[in-house]
């Protein structure tokens, strides 16, 4: 029989997304409500080898689900990649008598919090990027804000590329993953999606675009770029030398992972910390939360990491179709 959890630890790791902090809110109240502790482990898994662990209160996470960010704040660790770090990190965790832990973070993080499970700490991971990069689930917290807040820096991009009779090319964030992309260019009405997963470097096909569509009267041309492409500068600049069109890139950066986050961030991401600590109180371990076909399921750690994700060819079909 599983050994009951009596203290919960949880960290924010890697990029940090909006409605990260309602996640948290929800992993100290669920875990309060279950007659647990909570500790907050501060600066990801570089601040759990510092031994950065406060005790947490109901009140301590008050007035935090409006908030973007984390609370608990977040840093890379090169240290936890070890094993040696990864061992320390397991024996810190018994030190302060952590016998559950949620990792709230994108994949790079549940490699970690697969590790401390091996080394036997109950972990859960909690999908937070706004990537939407992780196969399991159809949801990653911090997506639905990010995608809302670029879409409308977006249109106003549009309002002067268009008083200009521009073309424009914006650069999304998305790491390697062109999910904000596709999301946007078909939000936006962008007449091009650039994505890491379909983009073959024929820039001659954007530019006999951009000549046919002046043709046609368009006054503007939106290129939607995905940040695993990038070099949107130097791009506008071989258009505009190709095409005779002024050609402006404007990368909107690290503008997408703050802000308060939208309502669905902060439901899904409430629903998603309580059930990382369901999980934990019946003894499971190994496990990421994911939402998949309306419903909030788990998975295998393993099973999760190996997942692989791809863009729906359906949804890229259709955003050529109407950006015609």
């Amino acid at each position: 029989m599983a050994k009951e959890i009596n203290t919960i630890g949880v960290l924010t790791s890697g990029g940090d997304a909006p409605g990260m902090n309602a996640a948290i809110r929800a992993v100290v109240r669920e875990a309060l409500s279950k007659g647990k502790k909570v500790k907050g482990i501060y600066k990801g898994y570089n601040g759990l080898l510092n031994e950065e662990i406060k005790d947490l209160t109901a009140r301590d996470v008050s007035d935090t689900i409006s908030k973007g960010g984390t609370v608990l704040y977040t840093a890379r660790c090169a240290e936890f990649r070890t094993e040696e770090g990864q061992k320390r990190g397991a024996e810190v965790c018994r030190k302060h008598g952590i016998d559950g832990l949620v990792v709230i973070g994108g994949d790079g993080s549940f490699a970690g919090a697969q590790k401390l499970a091996n080394l036997g700490i109950n972990t859960v991971g909690v999908p937070g990027t706004i990537d939407l990069d992780i196969a399991c689930t159809e949801y990653t917290i911090g997506f639905d804000t990010a995608v809302n807040t670029a879409m409308e820096a977006i249109d106003k991009v549009r309002d002067t590329s268009t008083s200009h009779e521009r073309c424009s090319i914006i650069e999304v964030m998305g790491r390697n993953a062109g999910y904000i992309a596709l999301w946007c260019g078909i939000a936006n009405g962008a007449e091009d999606i650039l994505l890491p997963e379909k983009y073959d470097y024929d820039e001659q096909k954007l530019i006999n675009n951009i000549i046919a569509t002046r043709k046609r009267g368009k006054k503007h041309h939106i290129i939607i770029n995905a940040e695993g492409i990038g070099h949107s500068t130097s791009m506008a600049r071989r258009i505009e030398a190709a095409t005779g069109v002024e050609t402006r890139a404007t990368i909107l950066g690290h503008m997408q992972r703050g802000g308060s986050p939208t309502c669905k961030d902060r439901v899904y991401a409430s629903m998603m910390g309580a059930y990382a600590v369901d999980l934990l109180c019946e003894g499971k371990t190994n496990r990421v939360v994911g939402y998949r076909h309306g419903d909030f399921q788990d998975f295998d750690i393993n099973e999760a990491l190996a997942m692989q994700k791809s863009i729906p060819e359906y949804w890229y079909r259709v955003s050529r179709a109407l950006a015609i």
